[in-house]
């Protein structure tokens, strides 16, 4: 009957764009799924980069003809070491989420011998501990500094922007620090200083958390499942249209 035959048109019509619609799913999440795979292979390459550098001896914190060559991906978390001597200038602090609850990172304008200025994160003070006179002071003599080298983090934190003028730093943004502070040009990196050079009590040299969420191999397993499953649905659908009966 002609009505009869155009419902079953437009029902096959419908299918088609069912499997079509089902079977570009399918590619999509497949494509994920393998891009998943190759960030775990990425992550883990970085973590076995990053551990090497952790416990690997220290160098030279690197001066001004570097610093453009300077990369996250070659320097982050590196152990250098300085020589010279902390300026006299205040320290400025930086908000911390740590193992031992909320606090303040505490950094300080290093002069190298070579001749740069660093700033230096000499280590954590819990929150009700921040002012000046509840941490060791800096000492006017030559010093030396290892630590791990840190990127500069520009703008502020999560949903938080600095507030230089307010003394208020959710990141650690060397090029602002050193502006407020009028420090002149700095690198821009500092250093986590160990617990050796800051042994404390207070601030608490060697807190660096090194740590690097890695789950995308659960991310992966996700949407190659979402592939099976778009793949399953396609495939269901052309069953059940090739078992239907044809128009007579």
């Amino acid at each position: 009957m002609p009505v009869e035959a155009g419902v079953r048109e437009r029902g096959g019509f419908a299918r088609f764009a069912f499997v079509a619609a089902f079977g570009l799913c399918t590619l999509v999440f497949a494509g994920l799924g393998i891009w998943q795979i190759e960030r775990r292979s990425w992550k883990l390459d970085l973590i076995a980069r990053v551990e090497v550098r952790i416990h690997g001896a220290p160098v030279a914190a690197p001066g001004p003809v570097e610093w453009t060559r300077i990369g996250a991906t070659t320097d982050d978390y590196r152990r250098v070491e300085l020589h010279g001597r902390y300026l006299d200038a205040p320290d400025t602090l930086t908000m911390a989420v740590t193992e031992r609850g909320p606090g303040f990172w505490v950094h300080a304008p290093f002069r190298s011998d070579a001749g740069f200025t660093v700033l230096v994160n000499r280590g954590f003070v819990p929150e009700n501990r921040r002012g000046p006179g509840e941490r060791r002071a800096t000492e006017d003599k030559d010093t030396k500094v290892v630590g791990l080298l840190r990127l500069s983090e520009p703008g502020g934190g999560f949903l938080r922007s600095n507030d230089p003028a307010a003394g208020r730093w959710y990141s650690r943004d060397m090029a602002a620090i050193a502006a407020a502070g009028r420090l002149g040009e700095v690198a821009p990196y500092f250093v986590d200083a160990d617990a050796a050079s800051e042994p404390g009590p207070l601030p608490q040299g060697g807190m660096t958390q090194v740590s690097f969420r890695n789950t995308h191999l659960i991310y992966a397993l996700t949407w190659f499942c979402l592939a099976l499953m778009s793949a399953g649905a396609a495939v269901f659908l052309v069953r059940r249209g090739s078992g239907e009966p044809s128009a007579s």
